[in-house]
């Protein structure tokens, strides 16, 4: 059964990749239910999480992140070592989600109440390359187009370890999260492509039509 193996919550740590100073990068797991909901500008989708660099995370569009168990592993068996839940900046580590597969405006239910959309795909940063410390690690997370998604918060409410993943809607058009990055990052000829998800962002819609026109 698809389901969220951990909620991950940030603990600031310094970032000298950034000149924000402080990174919400490293999640740990957190026990217990955690309230779910719509952020401000700039804000994190879930209560006690803390982003610092706003003027490129958080806000509505990137509410919350969901990145799966399954491609952490294979990440691990590739970098050799074992990576916790939560070490790629995720909220959500889920087991059983096609996360890459995922369709822009596909609806999950997670638990009884929440419901997330999905958005858009996580594009890599100097602040996640000096986190892992991996040799080219930019290149190599875009190589392999498994970016995990970011979600906004259509309806509130409490998650928790255990909860189960349930689609709710996928529209009607083939854009996936892993499709949409490779658009946005490698394939810049996949790009007019994206246009059919009504879903996609404005931001990320808008640099569609910069780069198509």
């Amino acid at each position: 059964m698809a389901h969220v193996i951990s909620v991950n919550i940030a603990v600031p740590r310094a970032n000298p990749a950034k000149s924000t100073g402080v990174t919400g990068i490293d999640k740990r797991p957190v026990e217990g239910p955690v309230e779910v909901r719509a952020p401000g500008p700039g804000g994190s989708g879930l209560a006690g999480d803390k982003i610092f660099d706003v003027a490129h995370h958080g806000g509505a569009d990137q509410a919350v992140y969901a990145y799966a168990r399954e491609d952490l592993d294979a990440w691990g068996a590739e970098l050799g070592r074992h990576l916790p839940g939560g070490c790629f900046g995720e909220n959500l580590t889920t087991a059983g989600v096609d996360v890459t597969g995922a369709l822009i405006g596909e609806r999950w239910r997670v638990g009884e109440q929440v419901v997330l959309e999905v958005c858009v795909p996580r594009i890599p940063c100097g602040t996640f390359a000096h986190w892992l410390g991996e040799q080219r690690w930019e290149k190599r997370f875009t190589a392999r187009a498994v970016p995990g998604a970011y979600l906004r918060v259509v309806a509130p409410g409490a998650v928790r370890a255990g909860d189960p993943v349930t689609v709710l809607d996928r529209p009607d058009h083939a854009v996936t999260i892993g499709l949409t990055f490779r658009a946005l990052t490698l394939e810049p000829d996949l790009l007019p492509r994206l246009l059919a998800a009504d879903a996609l962002p404005a931001r990320a819609r808008a640099r569609v039509t910069r780069r198509t026109t």
